[in-house]
């Protein structure tokens, strides 16, 4: 168990950069702030080649600082949410064209081998919000409006992406399906009470967790019926009192970027953080190249150095992300 507060606190990052190579800053994020994980874009993307030397070169830095591998994470989901395409990757369909468990868990495995190939270790998929209906900000994205279908067919992509090695995080919790706003440009509120997000929202989610999902992400959306005040990403009463406490998760938890328009700039990134700690959250994550990476670790150390419990609570947080790097490496 890492006892250095540098170590803890990066630990808890999960953070996006800018090239295609390992660039000085990109060890600076690796070995100097040490960072736990983290996520390729676009932008980061020419040829698998290209990619699997990224990755290795990235995994290899971190050795020779001692530290543990890192988790390499993508959003791959398929249809429109896609950082590898044609011509240079095989693409996937859309959620909505896949037709039932066993073909999800068939091209959830082809997409896991793609993955473990290059280098990846987690995939932000499945999503498992239930769309209820065309208006949906999911539409395009979710396996449609009935929670029960909704559940089976997550289930089998984390089925899929686990056999192969790969992560799998369920998305967008406690469910994003009945709203019609972007959390990438605003924060949406989705007005249903706790009853019947139980009923309607929480079920696939629970049949993730059940098939084994090793984590899930945590939507930027407020929900008034569950905390009148905070966005579930920076929410003790959903992320820890609902999630950890009273559906029994103990996998990774990450948020949302925390650079989307539903935080920033409104949530200054030291109250992000010290939300995050208070809500029993793995990761942050950061999915741009700026000054709040350095700021957001820089505020972990210091909350870590001036609290025992925190401190504590950190090192069972290192150890939780461990297991997993231990499991998927």
């Amino acid at each position: 168990m890492m006892q250095d507060i540098a170590d803890l606190a990066g630990q808890r990052l999960m953070v996006g950069f800018d090239g295609t190579g390992l660039t000085p800053d990109l060890t600076f994020l690796i070995t100097r702030l040490r960072v736990g994980g983290l996520i390729l874009f676009a932008r980061n993307v020419q040829t698998p080649s290209q990619v699997r030397t990224l990755i290795a070169d990235c995994q290899a830095c971190a050795a020779r600082a001692g530290l543990p591998p890192l988790i390499v994470a993508v959003d791959q989901e398929g249809g429109p949410v896609a950082r590898l395409r044609q011509p240079r990757f095989p693409e996937f369909p859309a959620a909505p064209e896949i037709r039932d468990p066993a073909e999800a868990e068939a091209l959830a495995r082809r997409m896991g081998r793609l993955l473990r190939d290059l280098g990846f270790t987690m995939n932000m998929a499945p999503v498992v919000d239930v769309a209820a209906d065309t208006r949906s900000v999911m539409a395009g994205r979710s396996f449609g409006g009935d929670p029960r279908h909704v559940g089976r067919m997550g289930a089998a992509v984390v089925a899929g992406l686990q056999a192969e090695g790969i992560l799998a995080v369920a998305k967008h919790f406690p469910g994003i399906g009945r709203t019609t706003l972007d959390s990438h440009q605003v924060q949406p509120v989705m007005e249903a009470s706790a009853a019947s997000m139980a009923d309607f929202d929480l079920p696939p989610f629970a049949t993730a967790f059940a098939a084994g999902a090793a984590g899930v992400m945590l939507s930027h959306i407020r929900y008034p019926g569950l905390d009148p005040d905070w966005p579930a990403s920076l929410s003790v009463a959903v992320a820890r009192d609902l999630l950890r406490h009273r559906m029994g998760f103990d996998g990774l938890v990450l948020t949302d970027d925390l650079d989307m328009g539903a935080v920033k700039p409104a949530i200054a990134i030291d109250t992000a953080v010290a939300r995050i700690l208070a809500a029993d959250i793995d990761f942050a994550l950061i999915c741009h190249r700026s000054g709040d990476i350095e700021a957001a670790h820089a505020h972990l150390a210091a909350a870590l150095s001036g609290d025992s419990r925190l401190l504590a609570d950190a090192e069972a947080h290192a150890a939780r992300i461990g297991r997993f790097k231990q499991l998927y490496a």
